[in-house]
């Protein structure tokens, strides 16, 4: 893996706004520049001229490329070859060799489509995969549905059950998961109790459409003075006992420890 996550919280910016992106790359940890979805047809080649005369930081920005086999992606990664973005996500990906094609790019798998959902894990096996995100709204369209969330704004069964595949086959692979959007631009409770669940199950970002989205995410994934406090003694507590000790009333094992250093790890800088 030749890159890493700077943070939890990232944001989609849409590749034709340029006045967006000094603006996003403030707020966010991590940049998506979006050359898909963001971006209507006739708009698209004005958005790359944006991702060539407005750049930031490669290592907190990746780029949205369009589908592979589309002409649209071949341009786009002419485009990246002016840049210097080593980092890119692959919408609808489904297979390991179309994440191999866009080498030596590092590659975001985006799992959005009923086949990119059952071959997720394979995609991973790619050398330059790097990590995965997983979208609920083109997957449900795919399958001929119309919506992803029940009333009460909890997914469906059939997303939940992409969102847990996604996770598991990165983890699997030794790869970084990001939770997918929460498009109630206002609701951030709604955002927060989602952020909450990404930390607790093993999700290392979530992705935000809007930047009022970016703060109920870092503040989720920031562990509470407690939690440091805790995480730091109990490793500091190992070169003082062998195997499985017992640490403030608590057995301590090899996954205790794994909490610890995650806790560690999302301590802010």
């Amino acid at each position: 893996m030749n890159w890493l996550p700077p943070g939890p919280s990232w944001l989609f910016c849409p590749a034709d706004r340029p006045e967006r992106y000094e603006k996003a790359a403030a707020r966010a940890d991590v940049v998506i520049i979006d050359l898909e979805d963001a971006v209507g047809a006739a708009d698209k080649a004005g958005a790359r001229e944006s991702l060539l005369s407005t750049p930031l930081d490669p290592a907190r920005t990746i780029v949205r490329v369009n589908a592979h086999g589309t002409d649209d992606q071949t341009a786009d990664l002419q485009a990246l070859k002016q840049t210097e973005y080593t980092t890119v996500m692959l919408p609808k990906c489904e297979s390991a060799e179309q994440v191999a094609a866009l080498a030596p790019l590092n590659v975001v798998a985006l799992i959005e489509s009923p086949l990119g959902a059952m071959t997720v894990f394979d995609a991973l096996a790619a050398d330059n995969a790097i990590g995965a995100m997983w979208g609920a709204e083109d997957l449900v369209a795919a399958m001929g549905g119309n919506s992803s969330r029940h009333a009460s704004g909890m997914y469906r069964a059939v997303a939940q059950h992409v969102r847990s595949h996604t996770l598991l086959a990165a983890k699997a692979r030794g790869l970084f998961a990001l939770d997918s959007v929460f498009l109630d631009i206002p609701d951030l409770d709604g955002v927060r109790a989602e952020a909450d669940d990404a930390v607790a199950v093993g999700f290392d970002g979530k992705v935000a459409i809007h930047p009022s989205h970016l703060r109920v995410i870092r503040d989720a994934y920031a562990p509470s003075a407690d939690d440091i406090d805790w995480a730091t003694a109990v490793l500091a507590a190992v070169d003082h006992n062998r195997g499985v000790f017992t640490f403030r009333g608590q057995m301590v094992d090899a996954p205790v420890l794994a909490h610890a250093r995650r806790i560690i790890a999302r301590r802010p800088s």
